[in-house]
């Protein structure tokens, strides 16, 4: 960790704490109070008109209802909400007054459930939450949970809108604990820390009494988005304060850690682990195993993954997964089939998951009968241990003729378990492959059938495989068809067909030049 930047930071954090000490949360000076030093690293300064909404709370423009919105409206709200987001795509650039005009006049009456069905269908377009909001704001009555706001400000904070995302929040009269979430993660994700700490500052406004938990909130949207580094410093200076020595709020920054692959930092923050009065649980644990195996570290997992049993942490099932998972991908099959055996020893039952990592790697390597004899198991086990469709899915990958196909598919219907768009292109390509076009088109019938394809999959195994038996005009074709449907083709089916196209085209050429050719030599001929 960079001492320099730590040390920085340990300063304003803990001038930010002795000012919060001294200074009244609703004192008209708090903001300017809570101003980082005027050399605050650019990248974290704020102004007092980025953050105003941290100052005195202004009189409501309106008031919120907790009054939940009638079962009976739902219906109809989303029968309405497409015609509010045509309205609001087909005018977007007119102001709410004209919105609203065209809304009267289509008999539509704006209700939480029809703006919550708009706002979600517009999750990546900010204008249409911010629109609603302006025609929220006009009224005078409104009967809206603070559910409706925290999703505008969500859309907003998202698209990183924060001069909209400001005014709307400081127009809110009620405000909860998914509102201190929002801002959270919208701060952290657009790398305003200092922001995000000022909130946590104003927990209290957001109805958040438990210490610990808004502090655990705040460290788990730094971490999210990278900021582990700050996190960590913030921990601390600060953790005392609010969770003392606390394993979940360590088991964050050290996730933190892993997630950015820093297993160096990750391993170092472990040593502060085992050296503080916390005892790392079994989340601890499982964090450091997953980071380990993911670097391909298996031999240290291994020791952490001993260690768990020998000190009384048993692993559950989900570590037990990981450390099978990574065995059997640097090819231990016969340690991870240990592995297996233990657990259900020891008394950790296995799921679908562990058959799944067990099978996925026994099927690569062709170990027909230990992989048909584990299904067996599975089936037999049922529950949360029968075959799903990621189980046929390996089945399928590896079958080696059409009546391996069939034999899985007649597996999956005596365990009931329903076709998938997954399964129906992993079909299709064994098919194409074995050239067998029949089935190939049976496959392609049934996809249409039950609305789950043909998609850009389907096509693009479609006209590689025309283009491979040499039926180059089909393949144009079935590319042609993909474009119309709004598919966007991969870059090697691209490439593919430019390739083709070019080579066409130079056969026309050279066919046209021989062609004249062959003209001028009949006339000279005949001219003789």
């Amino acid at each position: 960790m960079r001492g320099k930047y730590k040390s920085e930071i340990l300063f304003q954090l803990r001038n930010a704490l002795c000012r919060r000490r001294i200074s009244s949360p609703t004192s008209s000076a708090f903001i300017r109070r809570l101003s980082p030093p005027e050399k605050l690293d650019h990248k974290h300064n704020i102004t007092l008109t980025e953050f105003r909404f941290l100052g005195v709370n202004q009189s409501p423009h309106f008031l919120h209802s907790l009054t939940p919105p009638d079962r009976n409206s739902l219906g109809h709200d989303k029968q309405s909400a497409l015609d509010v987001h045509n309205v609001l795509k087909n005018h977007r650039g007119s102001s709410p007054e004209e919105i609203e005009r065209i809304l009267e006049k289509c008999g539509i009456v704006l209700t939480e459930g029809m703006i919550l069905e708009v706002v979600n269908r517009n999750r990546s377009d900010w204008k249409p939450a911010y629109t609603l909001s302006r025609l929220i704001r006009k009224r005078s009555v409104y009967m809206f949970s603070s559910s409706v706001y925290n999703e505008i400000l969500d859309v907003l904070g998202k698209m990183r809108r924060f001069e909209e995302f400001h005014q709307v929040f400081d127009e809110m009269s009620e405000r909860d604990a998914k509102t201190y979430k929002v801002l959270l993660n919208r701060y952290a994700a657009a790398h305003k820390v200092v922001e995000a700490v000022k909130v946590f500052e104003r927990r209290r406004e957001f109805g958040i009494e438990d210490d610990s938990v808004a502090f655990h909130g705040l460290l788990k949207w730094l971490c999210r988005y990278k900021h582990v580094e700050f996190a960590e410093t913030l921990f601390c200076s600060r953790g005392r304060e609010f969770v003392g020595c606390d394993i979940k709020a360590m088991n964050i920054i050290l996730n933190g850690w892993c997630v950015l692959g820093n297993v160096h930092e990750a391993k170092r923050f472990w040593k502060d682990i085992i050296a503080s009065k916390c005892r790392p649980d079994v989340v601890s644990y499982g964090t450091m195993i997953n980071a380990l195996t993911k670097k391909g570290k298996v031999g240290k997992a291994m020791e952490l993954y001993r260690a768990m049993w020998k000190t009384g942490r048993n692993p559950d099932v989900k570590i037990c997964n990981n450390v099978i998972d990574a065995l059997c991908f640097k090819k231990r099959i016969p340690e991870a089939l240990g592995v297996f055996k233990e657990m259900g020893e020891k008394g950790c039952s296995p799921n679908v998951a562990t058959y799944n990592s067990l099978l996925k790697h026994l099927c690569r390597i062709r170990r027909t009968e230990k992989v048909w004899e584990l299904v067996e198991e599975m089936e037999d086990k049922g529950g949360s241990c029968s075959p799903n469709d990621v189980t046929f899915g390996y089945l399928l990958k590896y079958s080696q003729k059409p009546e391996d196909v069939e034999a899985v598919l007649e597996r999956m219907r005596k365990n009931m378990c329903e076709m998938t768009s997954d399964l129906y292109n992993l079909v299709f390509r064994l098919y194409v492959q074995w050239g067998d076009e029949e089935k190939a088109r049976e496959v392609w019938n049934e996809m249409e059938r039950s609305g789950l394809g043909p998609d850009q999959r389907t096509y693009t195994v479609k006209v590689h495989g025309l283009h491979s038996k040499g039926k180059i005009g089909e393949a144009l074709s079935c590319y042609r068809e993909m474009m119309s449907r709004g598919m966007v083709p991969e870059p090697r089916t691209e490439i593919l067909l430019n390739q083709t196209k070019a080579k066409r085209k130079e056969e026309d050429d050279k066919k046209l030049r021989l062609n004249s050719t062959e003209d001028e030599t009949e006339v000279v001929m005949n001219y003789t």
